[in-house]
């Protein structure tokens, strides 16, 4: 039944995207939560869970570009689907590794999670995708905010129910729970996502609404005539211009920071602290808690801030600035040792990382409008590098120097780099707009890229 008022499915898209997003980090999470009781139980040192702890990096990055081809040419709703059912079954078998010897267990652990990394590489090119087409400017930056504030609200919700199954079960069970619940949830997905001209729920009045102020909502619909592969003449566009350069190296920095809290972070309360398995899970849901608020609160910001009439530019980098700043707290725990300093310190460093975290909502309005998807893979290569990088270094400082005081200091220094990368390489933000390679093999090569306001 068609009506004048527009209605408002694109919400229940976006709940979807936070629900989606809050299972894809809990299962990144479950290798910190059991990594404590696995590393007793396999007899593994530090630098070897570290690695363990970055299989997932390896082949997450390597997917990438691939996996943002994939949206681009078979659209959001079949690809997601499948990553999320192919993830949620490697994390099941992680469960079982336990029933090898040692270095076939370690062996088997690095692969499962080397192949969730691979499955979950479509994810957040995907949900920066469907915001594009679902959301008009205006309201991106919350909308991008909401999705990536679940990184948060997965430890919030999950990290004491896992630290209780690890507790009272063994760290086996966390992965069978964990991945038989995304298995559930991608029939739910298939369900309910659709584009927006296609989707059951949505009238003409919000697709019009959402096409007239910027939203893609046709992006879907040329899938079947794209090319057969990525045009690398894109790519090289993209990574000879100074934006997208100080965008990719700001998305590591706070990936950095990202993954020392997925990592290391449950790790640091039991061994550097002392907290047992069932307290540091309650714990690490209280910065988890702050960082929620941070990311919601970064992006209303800055849809609020663009809404007032100031520029682009401004209304996303200044919260990215302000917040990264704050996250750059967490060296303090250093030179405090009662608890609730320490529990203080981590939750505010994460509340800022959260304000800070606006990088989906900067590439949804910068991706050049034929491949948002690849682009958003682009970024996310970037940003991802830090999943193997973080872990691995983190593990040798450990190693080397039998505390976590010089992993906090390296944790503080990503903010730092990635505040200087906004204020001095990004420049203005703006819509990518790129030249068409040449068609003809006699063709001047010109594919330069330009720029023009969103």
């Amino acid at each position: 039944m068609q009506s004048s008022k527009p209605t408002h499915v694109r919400y229940l898209i976006l709940l979807m995207l936070f629900l989606v997003t809050t299972i894809n980090y809990a299962d990144r999470a479950t290798i910190a939560i059991a990594g404590s009781s696995l590393q007793k139980d396999l007899g593994i040192d530090a630098v070897t869970l570290g690695y363990i702890f970055s299989a997932f990096g390896w082949a997450y990055v390597a997917g990438q570009i691939p996996g943002g081809w994939l949206l681009d040419r078979f659209g959001s709703k079949k690809v997601y689907a499948l990553s999320i059912f192919t993830w949620s079954l490697f994390t099941v078998l992680q469960g079982f590794v336990g029933e090898f010897g040692l270095s076939t267990a370690v062996v088997a652990l690095f692969m499962l999670r080397f192949l969730v990394g691979l499955a979950e590489a479509p994810s957040f090119p995907g949900n920066a995708r469907i915001v594009a087409a679902w959301f008009p400017t205006a309201e991106r930056g919350t909308a991008s905010a909401i999705f990536n504030s679940a990184q948060y609200f997965a430890t919030v919700l999950f990290a004491p129910l896992m630290g209780w199954i690890v507790f009272t079960f063994g760290w086996e069970h966390v992965f069978i729970v964990m991945g038989i619940l995304g298995i559930a949830f991608s029939l739910v997905w298939l369900k309910i996502i659709h584009s927006p001209r296609q989707h059951p729920m949505a009238n003409e009045a919000e697709v019009k609404f959402i096409a007239d102020n910027g939203g893609m909502v046709d992006m879907d619909q040329k899938q079947g005539k794209r090319a057969d592969g990525p045009k690398w003449d894109y790519i090289r566009q993209l990574l000879t211009n100074r934006m997208m350069l100080g965008v990719y190296l700001g998305q590591y920095c706070i990936n950095g920071i990202t993954y020392f809290f997925l990592t290391w972070f449950p790790v640091y309360l039991v061994q550097e602290r002392g907290m047992t398995i069932l307290k540091a899970g309650f714990i690490a849901s209280l910065p988890a808690i702050c960082g929620f608020i941070g990311g919601v609160l970064g992006g209303v910001i800055s849809d609020w801030l663009l809404r007032k009439g100031h520029s682009l530019t401004f209304a996303r980098k200044a919260p990215i600035i302000a917040g990264l700043l704050v996250s750059s707290s967490i060296v303090a725990c250093n030179y405090v040792e009662v608890e609730w300093m320490v529990v203080g310190f981590m939750a505010l460093a994460f509340f800022g990382k959260g304000v800070g975290a606006l990088g989906w909502a900067v590439v949804s309005d910068t991706s050049p409008k034929q491949i948002a998807g690849l682009s958003g893979g682009l970024f996310n290569t970037f940003g991802n590098i830090a999943s193997i990088t973080t872990p691995i270094v983190i593990g040798y400082i450990i190693s080397s120097t039998g505390s976590f005081k010089w992993a906090l200091v390296f944790v503080g220094a990503n903010a730092l780099v990635a505040v200087f990368s906004y204020l001095v390489i990004v420049g203005p933000i703006k819509r990518v707009v790129l030249k068409e390679p040449p068609t003809n093999g006699g063709s001047e090569a010109t594919g330069k890229l330009s720029q023009a306001h969103s």
